[in-house]
């Protein structure tokens, strides 16, 4: 029954969406069962929370290595969570003055909700996409070595978008013809080339995706359940 169960439930869910999405009648049971996935997901939240404080207070109690940064995360989560459901700070709603908490927690400047967003995840998000910046340039550095036709081409492709997405582009190449200015090659390398490529992987996915949803509506994937164990 423990995988029976599951497994009812998300073929019949599956077909409910075709049906709702396809046969207009029932477009309405489309909506029903997306009330029931929020729930669902909220509930997968609370494991999910659950899950993390367990793990890394394990870690903090058995003091693995790097259990200081547990601490850090089991403490910032702890703040946000608390700040977030009790709406610190958030000022009242005009239309409910009477409800102190009935305001917008991500209304600029009115909550410590707002300014953990926008003070510290933020500048922590940029910090992380930053140092990423320069570990795809160290891995294009070692990956674009023109050692064959193939890898020419690679590399003068990347050279010309690189510079041609700056102002140095202009610069560089204003005295060319305008279709072999380098910006106007970036803008044909990504309207044609680029877009080419992405259709395609795209509809790679997509049949992936028919594929895969065709085999768990049928029972023949089951790995979503777990282990037989």
């Amino acid at each position: 029954m423990k995988r029976t169960i599951p497994l009812f439930i998300a073929t019949t869910a599956g077909v409910v969406m075709i049906v709702a999405y396809f046969v207009p009648p029932a477009q309405s049971w489309k909506d029903d069962l997306a009330i029931w996935f929020e729930i669902l997901a909220a509930f997968a939240f609370v494991l999910g929370a659950g899950n993390l404080l367990k793990m890394h207070l394990q870690k903090v109690s058995s003091r693995q290595a790097g259990w200081g940064f547990s601490v850090v995360t089991i403490v910032a989560f702890l703040v946000t969570l608390v700040v977030g459901l009790g709406k610190v700070g958030v000022n009242p709603n005009p239309a409910f003055p009477e409800y102190a908490w009935s305001g917008d927690k991500m209304e600029p400047g009115s909550s410590w909700f707002w300014y953990i967003f926008e003070f510290v995840y933020l500048p922590l998000a940029s910090t992380m996409f930053a140092l990423l910046a320069f570990f795809i340039a160290s891995a294009a550095f070692r990956a674009f070595r023109a050692k064959n036709i193939e890898a020419i081409l690679l590399l003068g492709t990347a050279f010309i978008v690189l510079i041609g997405r700056t102002y140095a582009g202009i610069i560089l190449t204003d005295w060319l013809p305008d279709p072999l200015r380098f910006d106007r090659l970036t803008e044909f390398i990504m309207d044609v080339f680029n877009s080419a490529g992405n259709r395609a992987i795209m509809i790679g996915i997509s049949l992936g995706i028919v594929s895969l949803s065709l085999k768990i509506l049928m029972g023949v994937d089951r790995s979503y359940l777990g282990s037989e164990e």
